[in-house]
């Protein structure tokens, strides 16, 4: 026992040492070469040069936030350690989620098509509905306008690394179920709690309780910006977007405001149905919304791309060809560096599947499933949906459209994926399909960050005003429609990755529990 708390000492340390040294290392790249286009790509507008560095002065608290979201929270070290807790679980699993892939969609999507969608019990959802909770928070608008900022600003070799990041991201999604299956509890009302903070409280030691709560505060924090403010912002300015498209005419500022105060009102009264009427009632929701999102996101998408079915071969040329290339190959723009393309593909990648964030295992720990594995076989499956299926998708619709506006921080989101739909779809029909699509995927997120933070805050006050948790949270959406959320967005951004360092130490630390647990539900597997 005392080896194996030197051990997670000495691994805290260094991770904590490296995620603070990495906020005074600057590991940009400067862009090189003038560019070689590929295929037909054109330039769209004034390109403008991706920065590769600042002058790294922190002259505001502004500048302090957007330092540490870019370097420590979402940098280069932090991208290295997501995939390297990934990677080493795949060694240590021998690849479980390539291995036994066919096994993995059997026991979880094709449980849904064999009708063998198990019930949820007394304080549980059935595992059907944890995984859409798990999903609604996933799926959200980082697989529209996340991936396009990542393309547009990363290139290309960007949608390689966010590949990358999902294929060694099943195996520490599946980690992290499987550790909150494992370790969960009962709170007060019957319900099973679990995530993080469980699992480091009952799989580390009460000694390790003070990094269960800086998880907790972490995540309570987050839910506001990430989970709340920004979703709904997202929501309002895409229909204010759709309704310019409609009229013909820019929304005038006034009734912009408007708009955006009534999507407020409407998206917070619709929350508030849901989360005050308890676990059971967002698992009933997410059930629902979930498939139809995603189902209706997947046709659009496939329309554009069978459009342009002939680029497909350039597309897919492009992106292996960037991923390793120090020059911009695309559109004869320089700024597309091997780091830029890195960084930015791996950090949407898991932000938008959230493998190692910790997040997701907070609503797969309501399951019934009383089997960890079995639970954590949706995790792969989760993060394969999330970001080999859709946010794939994404990509190929910007690239395939032909339309993409390289290098231009301004239209480094929803406006990328617009232009992109609207090239088959026309300007009115893109700017709704976006819109509907980033409503219904915003507002899944919002349900499922809504449990999320009322977990983490119940967690550090021993569940105690949890109401009043939710209802500052339904407020924060009714709020975040109309205000501007650029310092909003980088705080909560950096709270967001910063939830993955107790996390990520937690699941290495208890990476043999899991390789454990697995190696035994694969044993009884062959005997059956």
């Amino acid at each position: 026992m005392k080896r194996d708390n030197v051990i997670r000492v000495a691994l805290c340390v260094l991770v904590f040492g490296i995620l603070i040294a990495s906020a005074f290392v600057n590991v940009s790249q400067t862009a090189r070469g003038s560019g070689t286009p590929v295929g037909d790509y054109e330039t769209v507008g004034n390109v403008t040069e991706v920065p590769v560095s600042a002058d790294g002065g922190v002259r505001s608290f502004a500048d302090l936030v957007s330092l540490l979201d870019g370097r420590v929270a979402w940098g280069l070290f932090m991208c290295c350690l997501l995939v390297g807790t990934g990677l080493y679980l795949s060694i240590r699993s021998g690849f479980l989620q390539f291995r036994k892939f066919g096994h993995i969609m059997k026991n979880t999507v094709g449980r849904l098509f064999r009708r063998e969608k198990a019930e949820g019990k007394d304080g549980a959802l059935s595992p059907f509905q944890a995984l859409c909770t798990a999903m609604a928070g996933t799926v959200g608008t980082g697989n529209i306008a996340g991936v396009a900022g990542a393309v547009v600003i990363g290139g290309p070799g960007a949608v390689f690394w966010m590949w990358i990041a999902a294929l060694v991201g099943m195996m520490t999604k599946f980690g992290e179920i499987v550790l909150a299956v494992r370790f969960r509890e009962k709170n007060d009302q019957g319900e099973w709690v679990g995530g993080p903070m469980y699992y480091i409280k009952n799989g580390l030691g009460k000694g390790w309780k003070w990094l269960s709560g800086v998880f907790s505060l972490f995540g309570a924090l987050a839910a506001f910006g990430i989970g709340a403010m920004t979703q709904v912002n997202t929501i309002a300015g895409s229909i204010v977007t759709a309704a310019g498209a409609v009229n013909g005419a820019a929304v005038t500022d006034s009734t912009g405001l408007w708009i955006r105060i009534g999507v407020g009102l409407v998206v917070a009264a619709l929350l508030a149905v849901v989360t005050f009427g308890g676990l059971k009632r967002i698992g009933a929701v997410t059930e629902k919304i979930v498939p139809f999102m995603s189902i209706f996101y997947i046709i659009g998408a496939l329309v554009i791309i069978i459009a342009n079915a002939g680029r497909l071969g350039m597309v897919f040329s492009s992106i292996f060809r960037c991923a390793f290339t120090g020059e911009a190959v695309v559109g004869g723009v320089s700024g597309f560096v091997f780091l830029t393309a890195l960084q930015k593909g791996v950090g949407r990648g898991v932000f938008s599947n959230e493998a190692g964030l910790g997040s997701a295992p907070i609503a797969h720990a309501t399951t019934s499933e009383e089997n960890p594995v079995k639970q954590g076989l949706y995790g792969v499956f989760e993060v394969f949906m999330d970001t080999v299926v859709i946010c794939t998708l994404t990509a190929l619709v910007l690239m395939c459209a032909n339309v993409v506006p390289w290098g231009d921080p301004d239209m480094a989101g929803a406006d990328a994926a617009i232009l992109a739909f609207g090239t088959v779809f026309g300007s009115k029909l893109s700017s709704l399909f976006v819109a509907v699509a980033i409503f219904f995927f915003a507002f899944s997120t919002i349900l499922s960050w809504s449990l999320y933070g009322s977990r983490c805050f119940g967690f550090l006050t021993k569940n105690r005003a949890i109401p009043v948790y939710k209802a500052v949270f339904v407020l924060a959406v009714a709020v975040g429609a109309v205000l501007k959320l650029s310092l909003v967005w980088d705080i909560a951004d950096t709270l967001n990755g910063f939830m993955a360092v107790p996390n990520l130490i937690a699941l290495l630390a208890l990476s043999g529990t899991v390789i454990t647990m697995t190696r035994d539900y694969l044993r009884e597997q062959r005997k059956n």
